[in-house]
């Protein structure tokens, strides 16, 4: 039997409130010929029930080893030239998977292209709707010649993928980034098509936004960047995303000191305006999808975003620089490698 065009891996952890939807959609999708794979990371609810209900290839990992081990897995025992990595939160488009495939086909020198997320957030509650259409805005302001790579919707030709090695398992977070960034160092192109754009399903809670902004983004991050050596100037760490955050850092450091001297108080109207400004599109987006409610939710985490983020990227910068964790090489072993550990 011929292998299909596309192979799509979806990893799961105990995703069954979400993977339904997810996987109704992709079953939807249309103009390029594809299988499902979905790798449940030792899931303990009814992830891998309910992939094997809806039609899809599914391998149980008996013990939970992290997004970027579940990947590598699938990708491993998949079998078409491409490979199409969708997290399990999200829902597609009838033709995204067969607009990620045609970016590919038509530019023989990419490597990878990966979308976006859309301006639709499925939950009602403010913070998810702050934090989805805040992604949202992110990637629609990337560089279409990216210089990192996204698994939420995102393809990559199986021989480069393999030739890199694969995800490092090491990330326990970030690990597209990492792929993207290796990638880009072995003068492999990527695209960001902006036009191709998927529904985020996810729930967002306060602590669930700090924990992931300082545990699972500025931390691997910090890592990523001392490894390469360099610092991407795209998406969260472009010129104006670097402006914003030393904006909020004047801001509060202006706040602070004024309580011992209160006239420096009198330049925070200014500073704020010039932080509002540096961040007016977005300000708009959340505007005008909530209204002044989410607005007013918006504005004050987005600066507190700023704040740990910036405290994050600190903090592991100096426990790697003083020898307090090690950041490990990247791979450089094929990952049909891992196969025996399906």
């Amino acid at each position: 039997m011929l292998a299909p065009d596309v192979s799509v891996i979806i990893p799961v952890r105990n995703g069954a409130s979400y993977l339904r939807d997810s996987l109704q959609a992709l079953a939807r999708s249309r103009g390029v010929t594809w299988e499902a794979v979905v790798v449940s990371d030792a899931s303990t609810d009814e992830s891998s029930e309910i992939a094997e209900e809806l039609g899809c290839r599914v391998i149980r990992l008996p013990v939970r080893r992290g997004a970027a081990h579940a990947r590598n897995v699938g990708a491993a025992a998949s079998s078409a030239p491409i490979l199409v990595f969708i997290d399990a939160d999200v829902r597609v488009r009838p033709d995204t998977i067969a607009g990620l495939y045609d970016e590919l086909q038509r530019d023989s020198s990419l490597a990878a292209v990966f979308g976006s997320y859309d301006a639709e957030p499925t939950h009602p509650g403010l913070l998810s709707q702050y934090r989805n259409l805040l992604h949202h805005h992110v990637h629609q302001g990337g560089r279409a010649e990216a210089a990192t790579f996204w698994t939420g919707c995102g393809a990559i030709r199986r021989e480069a993928f393999e030739r890199i090695g694969g995800f490092d398992t090491s990330f326990h977070a970030m690990e597209d980034i990492d792929l993207g960034v290796r990638l880009r160092a072995q003068g492999y192109r990527i695209r960001l098509a902006h036009q191709i754009q998927v529904t985020h399903l996810k729930v967002w809670s306060f602590w669930s936004i700090v924990r992931t902004d300082v545990r699972d983004r500025a931390l691997p991050w910090t890592r990523i960047i001392m490894r390469s050596g360099k610092l991407p100037d795209d998406l969260n760490l472009s010129g104006p995303q670097r402006m914003s955050a030393l904006t909020a850092l004047g801001l509060t450091t202006l706040g602070l000191v004024g309580l011992r001297w209160p006239r420096l108080w009198l330049a925070i109207p200014g500073l704020a305006a010039a932080f509002v400004a540096q961040n007016r599109g977005l300000y708009h987006l959340l505007f005008r999808y909530g209204g002044p409610r989410l607005l007013a939710i918006g504005v004050p985490m987005h600066l507190l975003f700023y704040l740990y983020s910036t405290a994050a990227f600190v903090y592991g910068y100096l426990r790697i620089a003083l020898g307090k964790e090690k950041n490990p090489p990247a791979p450089g072993h094929p990952v049909r490698s891992q196969g025996s550990e399906l």
